[in-house]
């Protein structure tokens, strides 16, 4: 399981940084970025998706991996 973020909706409060720091970062332009790293650690995971659904914007979305 991988997430990425839609740069054009996130508006960069931080929230799925301050949840999930794992997997996501604001970026030197004030923008949420999501890792390339494909997820296997369950909580991780949940937080992740906890970050995804609490998203003011919607800008997160999840890319469902085969593997996982």
């Amino acid at each position: 399981m991988k997430f990425k973020v839609d740069e054009n909706s996130c508006i960069g409060c931080g929230a799925c940084e301050a949840i999930c720091e794992e997997v996501f970062k604001i970026n030197d332009e004030g923008f949420a970025t999501a890792t390339d790293e494909v997820i296997t650690d369950e909580e991780t995971k949940q937080n992740a998706t906890e970050a995804m659904e609490g998203c003011p914007t919607s800008a997160i979305s999840e890319i469902k991996d085969d593997k996982n």
